[in-house]
Parts: C-alpha cells; sequence; structure tokens
C-alpha cells in the first residue's frame, strides 16, 4: 500500500498526528473501590523506552491520569517525556481520589478545591511547568459538578498552569457545560470497531472539539493475541472491569467471533490487525485522536506504523459495521 501523508488533528491552537497513546498500564498494580485496577506489574524503564519509541515514531499526544498507578504512571511520562517535553502534547486527568503511598483509590471529588490542589500535584509527578490538557476522569460528573470543575479549570489557564481542558464524562450536557468554559478543546469517548458514543461525537461536532478515542484496541482484544482471558495476570483490570467486558469470560468468545469477523477488512492494505482497528477509528471520525494503551518498544512502533497507511475508507467502516453490527454505544 502506498504511504499516504500522516493523519493530522487540530486539538485546540495545536496539530497534531491522529495518534497518541494512552498510559494507564504504564502505573502498574493498585487498587480503585476495592478491585484490581491496574494491568500488571510494570517495568519503569521499559515503560520509559515505550514512550520514547513512539515519541520517536512520530507520536505527539501522551494521555495519563493522575490516579493511574495512584500517581505512578505521571511519574514515568514525566521522566519519559523530559528530553522532548516542549514538543508534545501532555494529557492528564482528576476528580478520583486515591493515597499515593497504599496506592488504592476509593473516591470521586470534582470541587474546585480539590481540582487546584490535584493539579498542583499532577505538575510535580510529571516534572512540569504546564500541563497541555487537563480533563474531568469521573464518567458520572454531573452538570453541577462539570461547572465547579471548570471554574478551577480557568483559574489554572489564568495561572498558566494548564493550557486547556477537556472532559471524559461524556454526556451532552457535561459537554456542553464544560465547552462553554472557554478554554474546552476535547471529548476522551469510546471509539473502536465495537462501537461509538454517538451523543458525544455529535457534541464534538457542534462544539467543534477534539474526539480522543479511548479504548480504540478495546484494551487489548483487536491485537488478536487473545482468545480466552487465561494470559492476563489474576490482577489485570481487564478481568475485573464493570463498564467493558470483553474479556469477562462469559462475554468473551462473543467479542472474538467479532473480531475474527472483521479481520479480513482491518488487515487490508498490508496492515496488521492493530492498525487496521486504528485506521478504522480514524474512518470513522475526521476528528478522531486514537489513544491506544501501550508498554513495549515494540507495540509503540506497530501503532505508529498506521500512520502512513492512512484511515480506512468510508464503505470499509461501513462493511466493519454491518459485520459487528455495532450498537451506537458499547
Amino acid at each position: 500500500m502506498t504511504p499516504q501523508p500522516t493523519p493530522q488533528r487540530p486539538i485546540g491552537d495545536r496539530t497534531v498526528p491522529a495518534l497518541g497513546i494512552g498510559t494507564w498500564a504504564l502505573g502498574g498494580e493498585w487498587d480503585f473501590g476495592g478491585r484490581p485496577a491496574g494491568w500488571g506489574p510494570a517495568d519503569d524503564d521499559v515503560s520509559v523506552a515505550a514512550v520514547r519509541a513512539a515519541y520517536d515514531s512520530g507520536v505527539r499526544l501522551i494521555d495519563t491520569a493522575d490516579v493511574y498507578g495512584c500517581g505512578h504512571s505521571e511519574r514515568v511520562v514525566g521522566r519519559a517525556v523530559r528530553p522532548f517535553r516542549d514538543d508534545v502534547v501532555i494529557a492528564t486527568k482528576v476528580g478520583l481520589v486515591f493515597d499515593e503511598v497504599a496506592r488504592v483509590g476509593s473516591d470521586v471529588d470534582l470541587s474546585a478545591a480539590h481540582v487546584l490542589v490535584a493539579c498542583d500535584a499532577s505538575l510535580r509527578r510529571l516534572g512540569v511547568d504546564h500541563i497541555d490538557l487537563l480533563q474531568i476522569h469521573p464518567g458520572g460528573c454531573t452538570p453541577e459538578q462539570a461547572a465547579e470543575a471548570v471554574q478551577a479549570f480557568e483559574q489554572l489557564v489564568e495561572a498558566g498552569k494548564i493550557r486547556a481542558y477537556g472532559t471524559s464524562a461524556t454526556s451532552p450536557d457535561v459537554i456542553a457545560t464544560v465547552a462553554a468554559g472557554g478554554h474546552c478543546v476535547a471529548v476522551q469517548q469510546q471509539l473502536n470497531v465495537f462501537g461509538a458514543d454517538e451523543p458525544a461525537l455529535a457534541a464534538c461536532d457542534e462544539h467543534d472539539l477534539a474526539v480522543l478515542a479511548r479504548t480504540p484496541l478495546a484494551m487489548g482484544l483487536l491485537s488478536g493475541r487473545y482468545r480466552t482471558p487465561d494470559p492476563l495476570a489474576p490482577a489485570d483490570v481487564r478481568r475485573h472491569y464493570q463498564w467493558l467486558d470483553y474479556f469477562h469470560a462469559d462475554r468473551m468468545p462473543e467479542w472474538v467471533a467479532r473480531v475474527d469477523a472483521v479481520r479480513e477488512i482491518l488487515t487490508s492494505g498490508g496492515r496488521t490487525l492493530v492498525q487496521g482497528a486504528l485506521a478504522y477509528v480514524w474512518g470513522r471520525s475526521p476528528r478522531a485522536i486514537a489513544l491506544p494503551g501501550v508498554r513495549t518498544p515494540e507495540q509503540a512502533r506497530e501503532l505508529a506504523g498506521a500512520l502512513p497507511l492512512g484511515p480506512l475508507t468510508a464503505d470499509q467502516v461501513v462493511a466493519v459495521d454491518r459485520l459487528v453490527e455495532a450498537p451506537s454505544r458499547v
């Protein structure tokens, strides 16, 4: 397949390649609400090498959260980006409460007071003087909570501690509240082969916001490596995650069958299955910046290899949707 120009996407006043990386797994093992919330053990040196390999391969947006590893992912990201910090967009999230020493979290707090203190803590862990994108994290955020968070975000913009903000809570009324603040640039939302958050996509069109596509590889299911959950570590969040059931033993056969159904289309043009899953995301929305998780340099290079292959065609996207019978929301 002839290489295409790298797809680019605007996010606020910057333009970045349509591929970022997620760093949830780099936080290592931790618990939230009494459940495992990490992806198993992580080797920090390998994690740093993975982030740097992604950068070397063209990635310019790195997404993390203060709660990932109860602060640990931010520390790893900060170490990794030190040589090229000014050349990347650093996005993190706020609103979940955790104990950094005990590595457990258990609460939600989007009060202005918490947002201000948590931002300072993220700046320290990242080792930077500003955060490019600070996002509301809790998915159950209400418009009232969002409005208070936005007040704090605007104070942080004024202070030069953040450049812009967004939300991972995707109800249209929350998106509208955050978008009205003045410096909102993005909505992080579910978007992959198995479904899209249609109201959130529509809200991004309405408010002219970037779509940060989380779980574009369905938590790794679209790598094609897994047919059962057996290879996963006992404390791997994918065994326990209550909002997505890709790796729940009773549902996984159905998801694997869907992967098999779309494999031929996704691997067209010399793509790997992973690269085809990313190409679907780009074909599905011209606003989408895919945020696949990364753990190793090899994974980072494979992900970046999707960029010159570009998006699936509109006809291919329609064919994939028909094959998986994609619901409007997964």
